[in-house]
């Protein structure tokens, strides 16, 4: 402030010097512009004072740039009177810079030139240009706008000019972007009928290139249309942008960009603005001029003057320079004019725009953008542009989030969402509740939007879609409906539901990186579980299998029983100590055909073959039964779980071959054009086939695909998304889902382009997968929420296995209890036949017999018991235990008959028994074991026997021990005994005496 308040003073008080070198320099302008002029005359005197070797006279011009002849004459008119640089004007200026390089005159522009030509550079070499070259001009607004990170915009410009300008812009072609829309505004003053046309696109994002005088007018009619949201965006390339009073537009929620060529807060800048000023009020003229309303015309021209002074005074010729004496008709070049234009190219100032560096063909190669936003306050810097360090953000990430978090605070976020569980339900009000707002709903998409809203501190506001649509688009009338039509018009800030992220939909609105993960896959009912079969135990083997092995199990019996008959290893001696007689045969029927039961039933048997035939028999039969019995166990539990039968169609592949099974998807949502769009053989038959199929396979809602599988019985399959899938299956336990995913696709948030809030959002869904609390809401409502979980995990799944029910093993009860009951039966009967024939052989009632067996068998702490043999049996078998338990019984019987002839009886029996103990001691040389261990019992003899009965005992013993020894010779013949000789009679005593005893 002092160096300017210095040269204001210098400026006004000192008296110009008349020894110093005058020059004239012209300034020719295209239109009435007093503050060019001002900007003009200022810089000049500014010059003059910070040199004192040279002054600089100047001359102002004004001239029509479509008038060549005036313009033409305006310039010789200059050069005749010795100017040694013309400036300006931009407009018409190859008139002008042909002659100049024609005469070697200094030529300085300060605007906007369009792009020249090879031959045309040739004839402009005495030119110099401060402004911006147009091709780094246009790169700098092209590398601003990809900063910006649209995914597609519209360009409206006013004239070839400004469409030069954004020439790199149109170039910026991204795979993921959208075509550019470019469209010329018109000449009229009412642009609404361009600007709905833009509303009704779904592009958000504008770059407006107009000229200052219609820029303010565009904008309010756009405010009047509602095109200045939140969510729009506005790039203006014009930059003069911040001279511009905007007023109420400043307020706007639009994001507004421009850019200018100066810094406000720079002291140069200030310094000229006060220079300004001062020169006025020297003049008597009140001018006043804010440093942030400077045009660039103005400081351009400022700085084209104090380059071209500081050359001269730097080159060193001003003791030799001497002012040009030419004439246009004459082209007579100027000696000094290529001098100072090429030393003035080589050198590198720092201006007030700052650093300006030339090309060789005059062009300023070297400048500074800077990017502003427009807010209530005014102009906020972005970023800086340079054609050398290209984009340099000023404001850090800190200050951007913090700034954005003070708009979040003040934000209640309206979202858009639809009905559909589990991610957004009605909620069930408790006993006198009355619910209004958020309250209203439950679910997954409530749980997660309140989750950021807590991290981000904002509130926000449920509201239904109107038609109860995802968002599709129409290609008929080229609209969205649903929630992103929601989106679009600007009536919801976020989207909230089982909503896909698809590529046409990625085109009209933004999504913040994926919550969940997903596919389509294929709903169907679950295939009808069989009835409970009681003798589902019989299940594993065919009937057929059965009947072979029945009567492999006979064959196997009788050839057991017919190659014992005839290997004579199974004929075995019935005792082993002593040389047989005869030998014996164990395999009867019976015992083959337990031998072979046993086997089957894996628990074996305690009688073995031992002829090789039979042995070789038994092994094959035995290796049958281990594979028969490994397979049967192996193959009985899924035949007693009731395993349901196989489904139908494993896949989509099974689905598309078939004809019998239909199957559909939802009307308008993602899954319906998954398969439209496909490219792939088998789904786009599987869209013919839903296409063409009547009725419609196609459902308005999940809800109604799923009850329609519900009803289908096995002839409808519904397509859908895994996520509502899982859900249902979950709950509905009569459903499955068949095969994989048919694709990949992904839940986002949506919310408009060029949202403000997207990046705060997007972290705050990253960071709640990496905690893992996206998880925990998808377990939440997916598995724990009204009903989740209530169906148990097929087998395929992992899960355990069921336990088994009566109905699943109620036939092995059964056989269990038809065999017991026929064992009870079978016992019964042989009960009865034994006590009626032991009332035979007993001549005693079938009660009395009935009772004592029944009796006896209900004392279960005896564990011996008599037995009772027919008199026919002691001849016959001859076996001498037999015969002392018949006498046994025959003496208990005598005494409990008192009808009998007790005399007659007893004679008869114990002729018999004499017999036996005559033969028994006559084969043994010493007495049994059992006998000499019961000999103390024979003095019960005389207490039980009378004396009648004990006089028989020694009658006629020869006689009976040798017809007795003829018939038993086998069976009574014992080691260590001698047959011959005759035991003594107290031992046959004894013998007779324990056989009653017993």
């Amino acid at each position: 402030m002092y160096t300017a308040f210095f040269t204001h003073i210098l400026l006004i008080l000192l008296p110009v010097d008349a020894s110093r070198n005058q020059f004239m320099v012209g300034n020719i302008f295209t239109s009435d512009s007093g503050e060019s002029e001002i900007a003009f005359r200022t810089a000049v005197d500014r010059a003059n004072i910070l040199d004192r070797n040279i002054e600089l006279v100047p001359i102002v011009m004004y001239a029509n740039s479509d008038d060549t002849f005036l313009l033409e004459k305006i310039v010789c008119n200059l050069i005749s009177q010795g100017v040694i640089a013309i400036f300006g004007p931009s407009t018409g200026s190859n008139l002008i810079t042909s002659i100049c390089d024609t005469l070697d005159i200094p030529h300085i522009v300060y605007d906007w030139i369009p792009n020249e030509s090879i031959q045309d550079r040739e004839h402009s070499t005495m030119t110099l240009n401060v402004h911006p070259d147009n091709l780094l001009l246009s790169q700098g607004y092209a590398e601003i706008v990809q900063s910006f990170g649209w995914r597609s915009f519209t360009i409206a410009y006013e004239s070839d000019k400004e469409l030069q300008q954004l020439q790199d812009i149109l170039q910026i072609v991204e795979p993921s972007s959208n075509p550019t829309t470019v469209k010329q505004l018109g000449p009229d003053e009412d642009h609404r009928p361009f600007l709905k046309e833009i509303k009704l696109s779904t592009d958000n994002c504008l770059i407006l290139h107009c000229s200052q005088e219609k820029l303010l007018g565009i904008l309010q009619q756009a405010h009047e249309l509602k095109m200045l949201g939140e969510y729009q965006s506005v790039f203006i390339p014009l930059l003069d942008t911040h001279t511009i009073e905007f007023g109420d537009l400043a307020g706007v929620d639009a994001n507004i960009t421009t850019v200018r060529l100066m810094d406000p807060t720079d002291f140069h800048i200030k310094n000229v603005a006060h220079d300004w000023e001062e020169r006025e009020k020297h003049e008597g003229r009140y001018y006043k001029l804010e440093p942030g309303r400077i045009k660039s015309q103005m400081i351009l021209l400022n700085d084209a003057v104090w380059l071209f002074s500081k050359g001269l005074t730097e080159l060193g010729i001003l003791k030799e320079l001497i002012a040009p004496e030419l004439e246009c008709r004459r082209k007579k070049p100027w000696v000094y004019g290529r001098r100072i234009v090429e030393f003035m190219k080589a050198r590198s100032e720092e201006t007030s725009t700052g650093r300006i560096d030339f090309n060789e063909n005059g062009r300023r190669s070297f400048f500074t953008l800077h990017l502003i936003e427009l807010n209530s306050s005014g102009f906020l810097d972005l970023a800086t542009w340079d054609p050398v360090n290209g984009l340099d953000v000023l404001n850090d990430d800190e200050e951007s989030a913090k700034r954005v978090g003070q708009k979040l605070s003040n934000k209640t976020f309206i979202v858009s969402s639809r009905l559909g569980a589990p991610f957004l339900m009605l909620r069930e009000p408790n006993e006198g509740e009355n619910l209004s707002g958020n309250s209203r709903y439950e679910g997954y998409s409530i749980d997660l939007i309140d989750t950021i809203a807590k991290m981000l501190n904002f509130k926000y506001e449920f509201r239904m879609s109107p038609d109860g649509k995802y968002g599709a688009f129409n290609k008929v009338t080229q609209t969205w409906d649903g929630i992103v039509r929601q989106l679009i018009d600007g009536n919801a800030d976020l989207g909230i539901c089982d909503l896909t992220m698809t590529s046409s939909r990625r085109q009209a609105v933004d999504f913040t990186p994926p919550f969940m993960t997903l596919g389509i896959s294929i709903l169907f009912s679950k295939p009808p579980t069989p009835p409970t079969d009681l003798f589902s135990f019989l299940s594993p083997f065919s009937l057929d299998v059965w009947i072979y092995m029945g009567s492999a199990y006979l064959f196997i019996s009788l050839l057991l029983f017919a190659l014992a008959r005839m290997a004579p290893d199974d004929w075995e001696n019935p005792h082993p100590c002593k040389e047989p007689d005869e030998v014996e045969n164990i395999w009867t029927i019976m015992n083959t055909t337990w031998l072979s039961i046993g086997s089957l039933m894996g628990q074996g048997c305690d009688i073995l073959p031992k002829a090789a035939s039979t042995r070789l028999v038994t092994g094959m039969w035995w290796f049958f039964a281990l594979m028969m019995l490994n397979s049967y166990t192996a193959n009985l539990a899924a035949f007693l779980t009731n395993s349901r039968q196989a489904n139908s169609i494993n896949n989509a592949e099974d689905l598309a071959a078939q004809n019998k099974i239909k199957y559909g998807a939802m009307s308008g949502g993602s899954t319906m054009g998954f398969f439209r769009d496909s490219n792939f053989s088998t789904y786009q038959k599987m869209w013919t086939a839903m296409e063409s199929a009547s009725p419609s396979v196609f459902t308005k809602t999940n809800d109604e695909g799923v009850e329609r599988v519900q009803k289908g019985k096995n002839l409808y399959a519904f397509l859908m998304e895994s996520t509502t899938l899982e859900y249902n299956v979950e709950r509905k336990c009569d459903l499955v889902q068949i095969g994989g995913w048919l694709d990949y696709k992904s839940y986002g948030i949506a919310m408009p382009f060029n949202s403000p809030y997207r990046k705060q959002i997007s972290g705050a869904v990253l960071k709640l997968g990496e905690l893992g609390q996206l998880a925990e809401l998808k377990r939440k409502w997916w598995k724990e929420m009204h009903g989740g979980g209530g169906c148990e995990k097929n087998d395929d799944g992992g899960g355990d296995t069921p336990e088994l029910g009566l109905e699943n093993v109620g036939g092995v009860f059964l056989v269990l209890g038809l065999g017991l009951f026929a064992a009870m039966i079978l016992g019964c009967t042989e009960f009865l036949w034994n006590v009626k024939s032991i009332a035979i052989e007993e001549k005693i009632s079938l009660k009395d017999a009935f009772k004592g067996e029944a009796l006896f068998a209900a004392k279960v702490w005896f564990t011996t018991k008599p037995v009772h043999t027919s008199s026919g049996s002691v001849s016959s078998s001859g076996s001498g235990l037999s015969s002392k338990h018949s006498l046994k019984s025959q003496v208990i019987s005598t005494k409990s008959s008192m009808n009998h002839d007790v005399e007659a009886l007893g004679h008869n029996k114990l002729k018999k028994m004499a017999s036996m103990f005559l033969l028994k001691s006559q084969k043994a040389t010493t007495p049994p074991q059992e006998i000499g261990r019961k000999l103390d019992k024979s003095t019960q003899i005389d207490e039980i026997l009378s004396p009648d009965v004990k006089s028989v005992l020694n009658h006629e013993p020869e006689q009976l021990q040798h017809r007795h020894h003829h018939h038993h010779r086998h069976h009574h013949r014992h080691q260590g005994q001698d047959p011959k000789m005759d035991p003594p009679k107290n031992q046959r005593t004894s013998k007779f005496s324990n056989s009653i005893v017993d």
